[in-house]
C-alpha cells in the first residue's frame, strides 16, 4: 500500500510539474506577443509620419518571398504588398505597396498614410466593387532573429481608387495566423486553415470561416462532412461551378521532446455549398485522374482565363535526424474542374523566325512536315531523380528536370549553318514562396526563394508567359543572385536584437525570410 501511495502521489507531482512548465510556456509565448507588439506599435509610429499619398518612380522592388502579388481589377497593374527577406543574420519584414504598370513596364512606390503593419505569409483578395478593393487578412510578423512570431487576425482592405487604407474591426473572426488562404466567394471572403507559432509551440488549424462584404460580418462555418486535416499554405480556388477546392498543404507535427516530423499534404477536397441552405457546406474528397503535382509545399497558386488552377513551383523537403534538404521545382501543373483532371503544363517552345521563312519557301510540305516532327523529337532534358515517401506510404519518384543544349522547347540546329538558332531555354529558376498574378492571360512570376547549400537565395526577378501561346518565358526583370547578401550567422546579441533589422528598408535592401531550419523553415509553407 505504501508503494502504490508513493506511486501515486509521484504521478500527481509530475501533473503538477507539467503543468507549471505548460503555464511557464504559456507566459513566455504572451511575453513574446507583448514584446513584438512594442516593436509593432513603435513601425506603426514611424508609418504614422506619412501625412499624404505619395507615388515615386523606382527600381523593381527588393527581393522578397511571402508577399502578395495582385491584378488590378480596372488597370493594367500589379500590386506587390508585403513580404520578407532574410540575409543570413536578420530577418526583415515589409508593408510596403509597389505598383508595376503592365504596358509601361515600370514601378512605382506607393506610399499611403495608416497601411498595415509589416507582415508576411498574409493573404489578399480583389474585389471589383468600389473601384477596386484589395482586402488583407492575417500574416506574421518576425523579430529580427527569426526566434519569436507575432500572428496577425486583422482584416484591412485597400480602396484602389482612392489610394486609402481601412482597418475593417469586426468580431467573431478567425484567431491570429499565417499561411492561411483566402478567395472571393459571391459577396464573401472564405478563409481556410494556416498555423500559428510561438517559439516552443505550434498549432496548425482547418476551420473554414466567412466574411461578408455587404455586412462587414465574420461567421464561422462548420461544413458536414470529413474534411482536410490541419495545414497551411496548400492551394485555395473556386470552381466555375461555385464549389472550393483544396488541394495539399503543409503541416508538421511532434514526434518526441524537441523532435518534429513534416507532412507535405497530396489530398483534395470540394467544399460545396449545400442547396437552399443559406450559409450549409458539404466537405467531399475527391481524386482527380492525369498528371498530379509530386509531393511539395510552398508552392504558388493562380487561376487562369479558362478558370483553371494553375500551380507553380515549390519545394519537396526530406527530412533527416537533424538536417532539412530541398529540392525545388519551377514546373507548371493545371487543375481543370470541369474534368477533375490534373495535367501537367508543357512549353511549346519559341518559333523559330528562320525556320517560318524556310517553311515558307519550301516546296516539299512533307519536308516541312519532317522538320517540325524534328522538332518535336529533340534531345529529352536532364533528370535528376529523387524518391520519397507520400503521406499514405508510398513512395513516390521525384523528377527535377534540367534544360539541356536541343532539349524540348528549345529550336533544332539550324542546317544551314549547322549552328544552334538559339541557347538554352529562358524560365524562372527552380523556387518556392514565389508570387503569381494573371492579367490578360499573361502569368506573371515574381521573387521567390531557393537553397544553394546553407545559403538562402532570395529572389526579386519578374518573369511573363503568355498561357494562351504557351510558347516561352520572358524575363522582365533580371537578377543576379550572386550581387545579393549574404552574412554568415553569428551569435552576437547585438545584431539579433536590432530593431532596424526588423523595420526593413525602403530603399536598398528589402525583406527576405530566414526559414529553413527547425520552426523558421515554417514560412517556406506559407
Amino acid at each position: 500500500m505504501g508503494k502504490k501511495g508513493k506511486k501515486e502521489k509521484k504521478g500527481r507531482g509530475a501533473e503538477k510539474t507539467a503543468a507549471k512548465m505548460e503555464k511557464k510556456a504559456s507566459k513566455r509565448s504572451r511575453k513574446e506577443e507583448e514584446d513584438l507588439e512594442a516593436l509593432i506599435a513603435h513601425f506603426q509610429t514611424l508609418d504614422a509620419r506619412k501625412t499624404q499619398v505619395t507615388e515615386t518612380p523606382c527600381s523593381p522592388p527588393s527581393p522578397r518571398l511571402n508577399a502578395s502579388l495582385s491584378a488590378h481589377p480596372e488597370k493594367d497593374e500589379l500590386i506587390l504588398f508585403g513580404g520578407e527577406y532574410f540575409n543570413g543574420q536578420k530577418t526583415l519584414l515589409y508593408n510596403e505597396l509597389y505598383v508595376y504598370n503592365i504596358k509601361k513596364d515600370t514601378w512605382t512606390k506607393v506610399d499611403i498614410p495608416g497601411p498595415p503593419p509589416r507582415r508576411c505569409a498574409h493573404q489578399t483578395v480583389v474585389v471589383p466593387q468600389g473601384g477596386g478593393q484589395l482586402w488583407v487578412f492575417g500574416g506574421e510578423f518576425a523579430s529580427p532573429d527569426g526566434e519569436q512570431f507575432y500572428h496577425y487576425k486583422d482584416l484591412w482592405v485597400l480602396h484602389l481608387a482612392t489610394k486609402t487604407w481601412e482597418q475593417v474591426r469586426s468580431a467573431g473572426g478567425p484567431s491570429g495566423r499565417s499561411g492561411h488562404r483566402m478567395v472571393a466567394w459571391k459577396r464573401q471572403l472564405i478563409l481556410f486553415g494556416g498555423f500559428h507559432e510561438s517559439t516552443r509551440d505550434y498549432i496548425y488549424y482547418n476551420d473554414v470561416h466567412s466574411f461578408n462584404l455587404d455586412t462587414f460580418v465574420w461567421s464561422k462555418l462548420s461544413p458536414s462532412g470529413t474534411g482536410p486535416t490541419p495545414r497551411s499554405g496548400c492551394q485555395m480556388s473556386v470552381t466555375p461551378q461555385g464549389s472550393i477546392v483544396i488541394y495539399g498543404g503543409y503541416s508538421k507535427q511532434r514526434v518526441k521532446k524537441d523532435v518534429d516530423r513534416g507532412t507535405q499534404h497530396s489530398d483534395m477536397f470540394l467544399l460545396k455549398p449545400e442547396d437552399g441552405g443559406e450559409g450549409k457546406w458539404t466537405w467531399t474528397r475527391i481524386s482527380p485522374s492525369g498528371v498530379k503535382p509530386t509531393p511539395r509545399s510552398g508552392f504558388s497558386v493562380a487561376m487562369t482565363p479558362n478558370h483553371q488552377v494553375l500551380l507553380f513551383g515549390g519545394v519537396c523537403d526530406k527530412e533527416e535526424e537533424e538536417s532539412l534538404e530541398g529540392m525545388f521545382f519551377n514546373d507548371l501543373y493545371f487543375y481543370d474542374a470541369a474534368r477533375s483532371r490534373w495535367f501537367l503544363g508543357q512549353l511549346k517552345g519559341p518559333k523559330s523566325e528562320k525556320r517560318k521563312r524556310r517553311r515558307a519557301r519550301a516546296e516539299d510540305h512533307e519536308g516541312a512536315r519532317e522538320l517540325e516532327r524534328g522538332a518535336a523529337s529533340a534531345p529529352e532534358p536532364l533528370e535528376v531523380v529523387k524518391e520519397v515517401v507520400a503521406e499514405d506510404g508510398t513512395v513516390v519518384t521525384i523528377k527535377q528536370v534540367l534544360t539541356a543544349p536541343g532539349s524540348a522547347g528549345c529550336p533544332p540546329p539550324e542546317e544551314e549553318d549547322g549552328a544552334m538558332e538559339a541557347g538554352p531555354r529562358v524560365e524562372p529558376c527552380p523556387r518556392s514562396s514565389t508570387m503569381l498574378a494573371v492579367k490578360h492571360g499573361l502569368l506573371y512570376v515574381y521573387g521567390g526563394m531557393f537553397e544553394a547549400g546553407d545559403r538562402q537565395v532570395t529572389l526579386n526577378d519578374l518573369y511573363c508567359l503568355d498561357l494562351h501561346k504557351m510558347e516561352e518565358w520572358k524575363v522582365l526583370v533580371e537578377m543576379d543572385a550572386e550581387t545579393q547578401e549574404w552574412l554568415e550567422d553569428t551569435d552576437s546579441e547585438e545584431d539579433s536584437s536590432s530593431a532596424e533589422g526588423a523595420e526593413g528598408g525602403d530603399e536598398d535592401q528589402d525583406e527576405d525570410s530566414g526559414e529553413e531550419t527547425g520552426e523558421e523553415e515554417e514560412g517556406s509553407h506559407s
